[in-house]
């Protein structure tokens, strides 16, 4: 996608069904001048006037319109260069020598207006890939007007009705007069119009003109005709005929776009529907246009000089066709082998709700890249706090305890030793538990943390983890011994339960211990640490396992509120989970759910 080329933009001619009914009506102006002037207006003025259609016709429409202008044209030269006027009764000298003029007429024209449309758009270059307007150019000759190839097919066929339509008012030649037949015809090519559009519908105009030259003008079996009021009327059908397929076609065609306008809309709508349900991303949005459309769809993004390809979804064959849509300054949408295409309205839909995603998208990752910056900057400042308090404190009574004791000529008794022995113990179990808990929890922030999960048992772990946490309370154990194993790592589960003993021992009135019950409960086990203190409001809840959140309810305290914090992440990594509950009568119960060990195979358990 580094490499870019360029592309001279297209012109559009002007469509032919536009261009033949004006057209028409120029000549028969001409001939009615000419036919007025009573001479006035010679041979040759009517050859140049009807040129001088053509030439215009070729300078500003598509060449199928010229080639009509021109058979148009010869037959009004023929009719209205001189008296009797509407006869057609030309000789071959004139008649070859108009018909060399105006094809001159119309080749220059089709060449002079190819030439100027070259220079107009010479100076401005497009993207090879650029849709430019939108609209694909397609040749004047495989030009549908929205109708399908099929429709087309089907009108040219009826064009072949018309010579059954002939046999069946020839018998009838004597009763319906010429303009008759030219109305039934008329009715004919309306017909072949609405079927298969414009060009069956001028096809059909032609064909029945001649048919009714040849069978029902006077003298028959001839393209000659006698009567001045004939070809006048047939003037006058092919111009009418051609008006009318002009209008039905663009009728048609009005309908054709309003169906896609709807569906576009509809799609629009349900890819609406889709960013507003929450699949807001670009990825969300492509894959939306090729479940409804198909073929492949790219984002591109120029970073320096070079594409660079943000998202994509969906395939497409490597021969399809590529279409692409300014998205944005620096943004393009790439689509290809969708089938019907893709109308330039909804293309360019898509790729305004890719770019508003694209830029979502990275809004919300700046913001949870602020938000994590914001969340470290808060986390630094309080370990800050915390190690320029809750450390310090007890390092001081450690730094105390030992000066005293090695102070030189300072008799000390045996129980003072002994109480600055005991400080210097319980600062420094202190000061071990705070940076055990502060390294828990930077090892939670870095996910660094990788628990070894296995069958244990609580009736294990417990001991160990009470042991570890008591200082003057004991914490009643009730285990059960149908107590089925828990799937865990048995060092960070023991670091929970100590951390969960030491808050609720801190919070538990005198002669009030905590208690920790096991119980099993489906494929859970559930572990109620409970304590009788003052318990915690339900709002506050929340918030106690907040890293540094030590909440005024439930006293001063003596760490730096990491504990329940800890214990929160290392459940969470063991798939378990930890749920403060109001203790009947007034307390706080930590409740603990632990998923149970899967049992051991025929073959561990005979290894066991």
């Amino acid at each position: 996608m580094t490499d870019r080329q360029v592309r001279r933009p297209r012109a559009r001619r002007l469509a032919a069904h536009y261009a033949l009914p004006v057209a028409c009506t120029a000549l028969l102006v001409v001939g009615a001048i000419a036919a007025a002037s009573h001479g006035g207006v010679s041979a040759g003025w009517v050859l140049i006037l009807a040129a001088a259609v053509v030439t215009a016709v070729g300078l500003v429409a598509e060449p199928g319109a010229t080639l009509f202008v021109a058979g148009a044209g010869w037959l009004t030269v023929a009719g209205f260069s001189a008296p009797p006027y509407a006869q057609l009764q030309v000789t071959w000298q004139a008649g070859a020598r108009a018909a060399l003029v105006l094809s001159l007429a119309g080749l220059a024209g089709t060449g002079i207006g190819w030439a100027v449309r070259a220079l107009a758009v010479s100076v401005t270059l497009g993207d090879v890939n650029d849709r430019g307007s939108g609209r694909s150019l397609r040749s004047w000759w495989r030009e549908t007007g929205g109708l399908g190839r099929k429709r087309q097919l089907t009108g040219v066929l009826l064009v072949a009705v018309l010579p059954l339509v002939t046999a069946v008012l020839v018998p009838a030649r004597g009763t319906l007069s010429v303009s008759d037949d030219l109305l039934i015809y008329l009715v004919c090519v309306v017909g072949v119009a609405v079927v298969g559009g414009f060009w069956p519908a001028v096809a059909a105009a032609v064909t029945s003109s001649l048919l009714v030259n040849w069978f029902f003008t006077r003298p028959v079996h001839t393209f000659t005709i006698a009567d001045p009021e004939n070809i006048l009327a047939l003037l006058l059908f092919i111009t009418v005929a051609v008006s009318v397929s002009s209008v039905v076609h663009l009728a048609a065609r009005r309908a054709v776009e309003a169906a896609r306008s709807r569906q576009d809309a509809a799609d629009l709508l349900a890819l609406a529907q889709t960013v507003l349900g929450g699949a807001d991303t670009p990825a969300a949005v492509l894959e939306h246009l090729t479940a409804t459309r198909g073929g492949r769809a790219a984002l591109a993004e120029r970073v320096g000089s070079q594409w660079v390809q943000v998202t994509a979804s969906g395939t497409a064959p490597s021969e399809a066709v590529q279409t692409t849509v300014r998205a944005g300054t620096d943004l393009e949408l790439i689509v290809s082998g969708q089938v019907p295409p893709i109308t330039p309205r909804l293309l360019d839909g898509f790729a305004a709700q890719a770019a508003a995603a694209l830029d979502r998208d990275r809004l919300r990752t700046q913001a949870a890249q602020a938000e994590a910056l914001a969340e470290g900057n808060r986390m630094r400042t309080a370990l800050l706090a915390a190690v320029s308090h809750d450390l310090r404190t007890p390092l001081a009574s450690i730094k105390a305890s030992v000066s005293t004791l090695r102070q030189a000529g300072v008799e000390l008794s045996a129980d003072d030793e002994a109480a600055l022995l005991a400080t210097t113990e319980e600062s420094a179990d202190r000061l071990n538990e705070l940076i055990g808990n502060l390294l828990d929890m930077s090892r939670l922030a870095t996910g660094s943390l990788e628990p070894f999960l296995r069958p244990a048992s609580i009736d294990e772990v417990a001991p160990l983890a009470k042991h570890e946490a008591e200082s003057s309370e004991n914490v009643r154990l009730v285990v059960p011994d149908e107590l089925p194993l828990v799937r865990t790592d048995p060092g960070l589960l023991e670091r929970v339960l100590a951390n969960l003993f030491a808050n609720a021992i801190a919070h538990s009135p005198p002669g009030h211990a905590p208690v920790m019950t096991a119980s099993h409960d489906g494929d859970v086990v559930i572990i109620d640490v409970i304590d009788h203190g003052s318990g915690v409001a339900d709002r506050l809840k929340p918030l106690m396992f907040e890293p540094f959140e030590r909440l005024g309810e439930r006293g001063s305290g003596t760490g730096v509120g990491l504990g329940l914090a800890v214990a929160k992440g290392f459940l969470a990594a063991m798939g378990g989970s930890v749920t403060p509950l109001d203790t009947p009568g007034g307390g706080l119960t930590m409740r603990v759910t632990l998923p149970v060990a899967a049992p051991a195979s025929p073959a561990m358990a005979a290894e066991q």
